[in-house]
């Protein structure tokens, strides 16, 4: 009996090690068993072996690695701390190392925000700073949870973290960014978080610096620092955390090497060698059961208190439990034995350490070990779920630190003239290319500051992005003295607003002299990409301000600061998981648009498929024509061709409509008089808008301007602009402007088809004369100034050789029938080109990201980017099939599911949808239910409008079948 009750003795005695930890999950009696038969087994030199775990870093070489080896086999050690290096290498040590060793490592790592503190190839989460900022701590074990399944996938059973120390000193050279914040409940809270994430998928813990190394300005790296703060002070700040998490189940605590003088009485001695700070305070006093490690052993804040091993003895005597990096392992054990010899150590005290970290073996799984799997190491490290908790964390994590006249999220963009300053020796490309997708935003550069002051004087809205190293947290921080300077030199501009984003340590900030003319000031503590991405969504109102400081910046901004903001319903950009789609699934529509490239249906595409109101596939294929050398990018236009429909001339129908300037009972007579003695007369917008107006298909207005040779006449068109031609049809050919009026004539000349339901043209040549003449403007001034300079939707435009440079916008035709030219920078339409480019039926170009903002306003009920263009009311009257019991699909403007088995969808969208297609290949689709935005351009017209082949083979459906196949659960 007696054995047994000597297990179950040491069983409970050492529980507090794992208290409500979820790794407990076998009888404890096999624990306790495994645990001393193990111990039983030992020799003294394999009992003392097992309390030193020493360093190696994968990338060191063979031969310093090999040394490894001859520790283990002849020194037993516990454990090995892996450094530099990379992960298939490591795990390729580590497995070599485990198969020589009789009792299996403990192995461990200092991977605080991840293993790429340490590895390359591996995932960085955010700093500790950074997760200081979220309000949500079920994020910060989320990042826990994460790091610890790298961690253990890996073969690391203890992660040197969470860093709890407070970090109140602005100065610190070495916690810093590592640590959670200055708040003691806030460090404390996030500790807890950090810690139950990692535990719960099997990776011990460890709380570190202990007693606390936030408020020092001295690294312990390379000399002793003094904490001088008396004990009460001590107790209410640096060890409250230490505190909570021991009884949370905190499963070990490293200890600093720091000169506490109201802990230890002898000078100079370090915290990591005093009996008194740690067998006496945290072991006694806090009552910690866990495993206790010293910091490195070879840190000069240590190394100086003895050689040859003497430290070493020194910090097991104090009550250490595992002694971390020793300087010599043969020295130190050496030393140990002989105090163990004189009785200076006794069997007990020994037996407490070993049975400890025997007891951490056994709780990782180490009772019953297996090597590690190389196999797709590298992906199991970089996954998709890695990237949605990092984008997550960082979303919540930045800042809004001030936000004078509510610039934050920017509004009113029609009034915007932005500029972009580019500060700090970091990349800024990220950023600058996300505040694109916006608005148009430029950077301005100069020799100095009066020179970038002259070219600032032109916009109305300044935005400083301060860009400092992403690399480690140690990195620099500051602004330089010149940036100081400048950036109160533009502060001061008068006629303009002034935005400062800091891509680095809060801290920062403390060197700004004033904030008084700064309008906005975010925090973005880091210099990630998707950091840059996620500051630029926040500014535009995509994403909401929720995070807070961590720590004091200054006066101004305490701990705690942080304006809070709602989206404004912008799009935002992510990744398809994100939104609940399987990017697996998603990119088949790679292979489907390189299949339709393959057989020659295009020269190039883009394609956007947007969710929940993210973006989350954005791709351009191919090139702009077949011989072109470029590839498509994603700022290329194309000619939307029908899409203007429902783009253009529809938005300023609703519109009239909600201004009592047009009903949809309204005919064609009481919106164009000159018809009163048409039969076309009676023709409701109603009914011409769904296509069930029995209005003509098309009017092929270009054939009878054509001369016997089937050539522009003379009698229509000049090579140049001269009095009565000014309609630009193409390079160098102008319509004469009493055309205009005949094509008006000509409707009204239409007889009215007998079939019921024809999809046609003609209504919005209609629209768009009533529409301009109500106003008083042309419908491109009318479309801009209402709908895509409020939108952010820069990339959209009528005449698109009027706003972008000829190779930004798509070809869409060698055109042999009318223009005898490539169609390129004008409207592929002949009826839009009649009317200079500006048709109510066609001439819009645009690119798919900013189709699908329209879209998106109109899947948010006519609410997008803090501005409601639309009530809902309306977009639900426009979105209604009126006369699908006449087996007519068709809203007021917008394309409708088919009624049967083929039409203008997959099958597979719901009876809310809506859409539209275009000539030139061009296609966009939104569904409410489902929240998808779907935009697929083409110039499937070029090099010859008789290609129909991306028409017949159903391409633009398939990969809208392809997006909903991707939907999970």
């Amino acid at each position: 009996m007696r054995p047994y009750l000597y297990c179950l003795f040491f069983f409970l005695e050492f529980q507090g090690l794992f208290a409500q930890n979820p790794l407990v999950t076998t009888d404890s009696l096999l624990q306790a068993t495994w645990v001393n038969d193990r111990y039983d087994a030992m020799s003294l030199d394999e009992k003392i072996g097992q309390l030193f775990m020493v360093s190696v870093a994968s990338d060191e070489s063979d031969q310093r690695t090999d040394r490894i080896k001859e520790l283990i086999k002849n020194h037993h050690i516990g454990g090995v701390i892996f450094s530099k290096g990379g992960p298939n290498r490591q795990a390729k040590l580590c497995n070599e190392y485990q198969s020589l060793s009789e009792t299996p490592l403990l192995i461990g790592m200092d991977a605080e925000w991840g293993l790429a503190m340490r590895l390359d190839s591996t995932y960085a989460f955010p700093w500790n700073m950074t997760l200081g900022a979220i309000q949500n701590d079920e994020i910060v074990e989320k990042v826990g949870r994460q790091v610890g399944k790298h961690a253990k996938r890996l073969g690391v059973h203890i992660n040197f973290a969470p860093d709890i120390d407070i970090n109140t000193n602005a100065e610190n050279p070495i916690i810093g960014n590592r640590s959670f914040g200055e708040d003691r409940e806030a460090v404390t809270a996030k500790g807890i978080a950090f810690m139950k994430g990692m535990e719960s998928v099997g990776v011990l813990s460890s709380g570190k610096h202990f007693p606390g190394h936030g408020d020092t300005a001295v690294d312990s790296h390379h000399a002793l620092p003094v904490i001088p703060f008396s004990r009460e002070r001590l107790d209410s700040v640096e060890l409250y955390p230490y505190k909570k998490l021991i009884k949370k189940g905190l499963s070990s605590i490293m200890v600093a090497h720091l000169e506490v003088p109201s802990m230890e009485l002898k000078e100079g001695l370090p915290s990591s060698l005093s009996e008194q700070i740690i067998s006496g305070i945290l072991k006694e006093e806090m009552g910690f059961k866990g495993l206790v490690f010293t910091d490195a052993l070879n840190m000069k804040g240590a190394t100086k208190y003895g050689v040859d091993g003497e430290v070493e003895l020194a910090a097991f005597i104090a009550g250490n439990d595992m002694l971390l990096m020793p300087e010599s392992v043969a020295d130190a054990k050496e030393k140990i034995v002989q105090a163990y010899n004189k009785g200076k150590i006794s069997e007990q005290r020994l037996a407490l350490s070993v049975k400890k970290i025997l007891m951490a073996k056994y709780k990782v799984g180490l009772n019953n070990y297996r090597p590690i799997q190389i196999a797709n190491l590298y992906q199991d490290l970089n996954s998709l779920k890695d990237d949605l908790i990092y984008e997550e964390a960082i979303e919540n994590a930045i800042t809004v630190v001030k936000n004078k006249f509510n610039l934050l999220g920017i509004q009113n963009l029609q009034n915007k003239k932005i500029a972009y300053v580019k500060f700090g020796d970091a990349p800024n490309d990220e950023f600058l290319r996300s505040l694109n997708k916006y608005a148009k935003v430029t950077e301005v550069n100069g020799e100095n500051i009066t020179t970038l002051k002259t070219k600032l004087a032109d916009y109305n809205l300044v935005i400083i992005g301060h860009h400092k190293s992403n690399e480690s947290p140690w990195k620099g921080y500051e602004f330089s003295k010149k940036e100081l300077a400048w950036l109160q030199e533009i502060s001061n501009l008068r006629f303009s607003n002034l935005i400062l984003c800091v891509f680095a340590k809060p801290y920062a900030l403390k060197e700004v002299a004033t904030f008084q003319n700064i309008d906005a000031v975010v925090m973005s503590y880091q210099n990630s990409g998707l950091s840059q991405k996620k500051t630029a969504e926040l500014l535009f109102g995509a994403i909401p301000a929720v995070g807070k400081l961590p720590v004091s910046t200054n006066m101004e901004f305490p701990a705690g600061t942080g304006v809070q903001l709602k989206s404004l319903k912008r799009l935002g950009y992510s990744i398809p998981e994100r939104v609940g789609f399987s990017s697996l699934k998603l990119s088949k529509i790679d292979h489907l648009v390189q299949n339709g490239l393959d057989s020659l249906m295009y020269p190039g595409a883009q394609v956007v498929v947007a969710r929940k109101g993210k973006i989350v596939y954005n791709k351009s294929f191919g090139k702009p024509t077949y011989k072109s050398n470029r590839k498509v990018k994603e700022d290329d236009v194309y000619d939307l061709a029908s899409l203007t429909k429902i783009l253009a001339t529809l938005p300023m129908v609703m519109k009239m409509d909600e201004e009592n300037k047009i009903r949809l009972n309204d005919t064609f007579e009481e919106l164009v008089p000159d018809y009163s003695n048409t039969e076309i007369k009676n023709v409701t917008v109603l009914k011409a808008l769904s296509h069930y107006g029995r209005l003509p298909a098309w009017i092929p207005f270009y054939v009878r301007t054509l001369d016997k040779k089937r050539q522009p006449s003379e009698e229509f068109y000049r090579k140049v602009p001269t009095p009565g031609f000014s309609y630009k049809v193409a390079e160098n050919l102008y319509l004469t402007d009493t055309y205009k009026d005949s094509i008006y004539n000509r409707i009204g000349r239409q007889d009215l088809k007998s079939n019921r339901y024809r999809y046609s043209d003609v209504p919005y040549y209609v629209m768009k004369k009533y529409i301009e003449d109500t106003y008083g403007q042309r419908l491109d001034k009318l479309t801009s100034d209402f709908l895509y300079d409020k939108l952010g939707a820069q990339h959209t435009s009528y005449n698109p050789l009027e706003k972008f440079p000829k190779n930004k916008i798509i070809p869409s035709e060698e055109d042999k029938y009318y223009r005898y030219q490539t169609v390129h920078g004008y409207v592929h339409d002949m009826g839009a080109a009649m009317q200079g480019g500006v048709g109510g039926h066609a001439g819009l170009f645009s690119n798919a990201n900013d189709v699908a903002k329209i879209m998106q306003m109109y899947l948010q009920e006519g609410y997008y980017g803090g501005s409601r263009f639309f009530r809902s009311r309306t977009v639900k009257k426009f979105n209604t099939c009126y006369f699908c019991d006449k087996n007519v699909r068709r809203g007021v403007g917008f394309d409708k599911p088919q009624l049967e088995n083929s039409g203008p969808t997959c099958g597979c969208v719901s009876r809310k949808s809506f859409g539209h297609s275009g000539f030139t290949g061009t296609y966009t689709w939104a569904d409410p239910e489902e929240e998808i935005v779907y935009v697929f351009l083409s110039n499937r017209t070029y090099p010859t409008a008789s290609n129909t082949l991306l028409v017949k083979s159903g391409l633009r459906t398939r990969i809208q079948q392809a997006i909903y196949d991707s939907i999970l659960n």
